[in-house]
């Protein structure tokens, strides 16, 4: 089941993106008078097609639709899909049109600055539809983030080797003071960090970043978990421990006299106290108190615990829309510097590419809008930075050979782009062969 959950958001979420995107290049074609002749989501490779206007049940039943200049379509790939313009050189390769004179329909008859906005449409629209989701999200949901300020870390194996200690707190890394917890990982491999500066046991000192670990940085999930003290939030009326005396606020800092600082150092321990009866020692306010707690088959407490440090700020619809912007322009650089690092290769951050299954690993297990519309806005604009690189075959290949002739005035010629489509082509399967061999080989680690 929920193998099938990501499946389906994997599938619904290429779907938009794809369809915007698309549509994005199909919007400025036809402003510009430009035939696109086919927009499909989903491929009909091999040309099977389950839902076509120009043929089969659709045009049978609204014959007028044949009549279209443009084919709608469903193919029956579900990997995206496409928009073909008439008289472009695509991913398609197909060069039928280049034995014929250009016509005045045609991309390649249109003056440069229409075909540059008709390549920069997707990406654009890629965009827009971030900066809507945000908008959508921070006016419904608000904004949450866990502040660096009042939390400690929780330090994985690499985070340990490298000099950080479970209960430090980062104060820096160079001159950059995170304030979200949740994206230290991320700020000390953007930031190529060379010092991160971290608070212990009431002294401040000095970690040096091995810089030839970044790459280790961006492939190790959780290298620094919130290290989150045991304190009561609720005790539930059906938790088994719900006449034991537990309060709210209460923080538990031992079970059978061993020491437990955080919730994660509990875990272990009270799963080797499934089902029994434990004594555990909670500080209320100044106080000390003693309480026999029970402990559930599953080596749980029955009961809610706090997150120290959230801060939240609510959006009315008005000021949502410039949060949208900011977090969508804050996403986009941040991308950037990933992509940075990936085409650096003594990071070796280019381990950290996946394919299709990496992206239904970062989808939930169950069905949830506010993490699928977060996913949603940063794949969308993880598809529109890419499609920015400047290869050709993706958008900013065109772009770029768009520019060229705009500023030297001399148009390159039809067969150079076939070339260049071409070798793009070879690039971009290159890229996928390595996204694919980064998930299997995640696989059978």
């Amino acid at each position: 089941m929920i193998v099938l959950i990501k499946t389906l958001q994997v599938i619904l979420a290429l779907s938009i993106l794809i369809l915007v995107h698309e549509f994005g290049h199909f919007f400025f074609a036809k402003l510009f008078g430009i035939r696109v002749d086919k927009f499909y989501l989903f491929f009909d490779m091999g040309d099977v097609k389950l839902i076509s206007t120009k043929s089969g049940w659709f045009a049978r039943l609204f014959p007028k639709a044949k009549e279209w200049e443009t084919e709608y379509g469903i193919g029956w790939l579900p990997l995206g899909g496409y928009c073909k313009i008439s008289g472009m050189i695509d991913e398609s390769m197909d060069t039928e049109h280049l034995k014929t004179e250009p016509q005045p329909w045609e991309f390649r008859s249109k003056p440069a600055w229409q075909r540059l906005l008709v390549m920069a449409g997707g990406v654009l629209f890629n965009f827009i539809l971030a900066i809507f989701v945000y908008s959508g999200i921070l006016s419904i949901w608000g904004e949450s983030y866990i502040s660096n300020e009042d939390n400690c870390i929780y330090v994985n194996e690499l985070a340990y080797d490298m000099g950080f200690r479970t209960g430090d707190r980062i104060i820096s890394f160079d001159d950059f003071v995170p304030e979200n917890f949740g994206m230290l990982q991320a700020h000390l491999a953007r930031e190529s960090a060379s010092k991160a500066v971290v608070l212990r046991d009431g002294d401040t000192l000095n970690i040096y970043i091995d810089q030839s670990r970044i790459g280790e940085v961006l492939n190790t999930p959780n290298m620094f978990d919130l290290a989150r003290p045991f304190i009561v939030d609720t005790v539930p009326e059906n938790s088994i421990n719900s006449g034991s005396g537990l309060i709210s606020d209460d923080r538990i800092i031992s079970v059978d006299s061993t020491e437990v600082r955080f919730i994660q150092e509990a875990g272990p321990l009270l799963k080797s106290k499934a089902g029994k009866e434990v004594e555990a020692l909670v500080m209320r306010g100044a106080d000390t108190v003693a309480l026999n707690l029970q402990v559930d088959s599953l080596g749980r407490f029955g009961i809610y615990t706090k997150i120290t440090g959230l801060k939240t700020k609510d959006y009315n619809i008005i000021n949502a829309i410039p949060g949208g912007f900011r977090k969508t322009f804050a996403t986009i650089g941040g991308y950037i510097k990933d992509l940075k690092l990936i085409f650096t290769p003594r990071t070796e951050a280019y381990k950290s590419v996946g394919s299709f299954i990496a992206m239904g690993q970062i989808f939930p297990s169950a069905w949830d809008w506010y993490s699928f519309l977060n996913i949603l806005a940063l794949l969308s604009i993880m598809l529109g930075v890419m499609n920015l690189i400047p290869i050709p075959a993706l958008d900013g290949g065109h772009i770029v050979f768009t520019l060229y002739e705009m500023l030297s005035g001399r148009k390159p010629s039809d067969k150079f782009l076939y070339v260049m489509q071409l070798i793009g082509m070879i690039l971009i399967f290159g890229l996928m062969f390595l996204a694919f061999g980064n998930d299997i080989a995640r696989l059978i680690k």
